[in-house]
């Protein structure tokens, strides 16, 4: 899987379907996904059974690469699409609601699961943003949060996918494969939610200084 992985990117940035700054921003997802599998793994939140060359604490390396992958999507999709969104949030309220999702990843077992707070401060701070997109000609438009919940739900399905062809499994699973739990579509949704945050960061901060950024800071209609 790790071998498949690389060989993708490889030939991703060969191909130039990926370019260098791209596969920078990508890289560091990978490391934020690997040490959310170290601490969740060794939470007993899930396991990896199967046995691996390239493994360490229990966590298969090639893990980081399905985290990475969201955050390509959407580097991908912003400059494809052509993504524009119209009444974008204030940065301070969205770095507030970032790092509040990645730390109750972490602490949640110590101070209890605050998602659904979060998802009502996601709903309240997001309430008047659309994105804007041009898969052809014709530009379209929908809630940004019924984007994130788009992609969540997707990303939910290969999950239960994976599971049932045994890439890792959770401690309900141990007896045969069932459905993954609705529960963790709330979790990739707010991860998706992560990751859009900081590639509109990271876009913002680089709109002037690499051709990867060649669509504007995502300031239209600040409110």
């Amino acid at each position: 899987m790790l071998l498949a992985c690389i060989a993708m990117q490889v030939f991703l940035v060969w191909s130039k379907l990926e370019t260098v700054e791209e596969l920078k921003v990508v890289c560091a997802f990978h490391v934020l996904g690997i040490c959310l599998e170290l601490y969740k793994v060794n939470h007993g939140s899930w396991t990896y059974p199967e046995p691996a060359f390239f493994k360490f604490a229990g966590v298969p390396i090639f893990s980081g690469f399905m985290y990475a992958s969201v955050a390509s999507y959407f580097i991908q999709a912003w400059r494809r699409f052509e993504l524009q969104f119209p009444r974008f949030p204030s940065w301070p309220w969205l770095a507030l609601v970032g790092v509040a999702i990645y730390l109750n990843f972490f602490l949640s077992r110590a101070f209890g699961d605050n998602r659904w707070l979060i998802v009502l401060a996601v709903f309240a701070i997001f309430a008047r943003t659309t994105v804007e997109f041009k898969p052809v000609q014709a530009v379209r438009k929908m809630p940004i949060v019924l984007g994130f919940f788009l992609i969540g739900l997707f990303v939910w399905f290969a999950e239960n996918l994976c599971t049932y062809l045994g890439a890792w499994e959770y401690p309900h699973q141990r007896n045969g494969w069932e459905i993954v739990d609705a529960g963790k579509l709330s979790s990739w949704c707010l991860l998706v939610i992560v990751s859009f945050i900081l590639v509109a960061a990271i876009k913002r901060v680089g709109a002037s200084k690499s051709p990867v950024f060649t669509a504007p800071p995502p300031e239209i209609e600040p409110t």
